[in-house]
């Protein structure tokens, strides 16, 4: 609950713990068991930052979130319960939500660029080992020297085909290329193809300024991001979480501690970004995570 400038987030008879908007940018973690409210801990808490005016990006796993775009309605346990806890001022509100959809169904649909979303996030997506994401930097770095655009999974594709047959002019200014790597990597595309990670990857392109948007009555947007079907994907899940992660990090200015956050991003069922990923990928998400309090984003 947003109250005097801050958000209220327990309350006993005699204690009240808040959360001070301009310490918000540092980062939190909810915990518990199963059926312990960390969802609706998570939910309440995105309410209470959209009052204070901040935007706010979550992932909505179980499709209990859109709830929170209607007003509640009373109930004789919710009242009991403001009423033990004297917290006045208390009022059942809706929220500006705007709802995104990697697949489109859902909400609006999110597309990138190959190009956009680079190498390193991409062979997360693909599950490859080190040695094929290094040739895939390669076709990357073949991509960028010679000016051509990679939009979709089809222009990667045949970039990857070319690439494999013309390996030997290649070798010395990049590096090796095996046709064995090129032939897995083409095959974990298609794999990606057919969970429908190909609708994500075209023009136009999200504009990441899309999150940061605030209501004509100063409620910052809550962003929720379909996930029922996204979920079921963990590897997809994850990298496409980091990539929106490290996109606001690339492209926001740097701003130091302000008054309030820009924006606060809700990780849910976090465990899943760090699982099985190899070391050298963790030290970089472990870096984002680190300096992007520095542009102003809470997660």
């Amino acid at each position: 609950m947003y109250i005097n400038n801050k958000i209220l987030i327990g309350k006993s008879e005699d204690k009240e713990l808040a959360i001070l908007l301009n310490k918000a940018n540092r980062h939190g973690l909810i915990t518990g068991a199963s059926g312990s409210g960390k969802t609706i801990t998570s939910k309440v808490m995105a309410e209470s930052f959209s009052d204070a005016g901040i935007p706010v990006f979550m992932a909505d796993v179980k499709g209990d979130m859109a709830g929170t775009a209607l007003q509640g309605e009373s109930n004789e346990n919710v009242d009991s319960r403001v009423q033990k806890l004297g917290l006045e001022g208390f009022e059942y509100k809706a929220f500006p939500v705007k709802f995104w959809d990697i697949f489109g169904n859902y909400g609006h649909p999110v597309r990138t660029s190959i190009d956009s979303v680079g190498p390193e996030i991409l062979s997360m997506m693909l599950g490859l080992s080190e040695a094929q994401e290094g040739v895939l930097t390669v076709v990357f770095k073949i991509a960028q020297d010679n000016g051509w655009k990679l939009d979709d999974v089809k222009d990667l594709r045949l970039l990857l085909q070319y690439v494999g047959d013309n390996r030997e002019k290649f070798t010395t200014a990049y590096g090796n290329v095996t046709t064995q790597s090129v032939g897995v990597i083409q095959r974990c595309l298609l794999a990606l193809e057919n969970q429908g990670a190909d609708k994500f990857f075209g023009q136009p392109e999200l504009d990441i300024n899309d999150f940061l948007s605030v209501d004509a009555n100063g409620k910052g947007t809550i962003n929720i991001l379909h996930a029922v079907e996204l979920f079921e994907s963990p590897d997809l899940f994850a990298s496409f979480l980091l990539w929106i992660l490290t996109s606001l990090y690339t492209k926001m200015p740097e701003v130091g501690d302000l008054d309030k956050p820009k924006m606060v991003f809700f990780f849910d069922e976090a465990h899943l970004l760090f699982n099985g990923m190899a070391p050298y990928r963790l030290k970089r998400i472990v870096q984002v995570v680190r300096l992007i309090r520095s542009r102003g984003i809470g997660l």
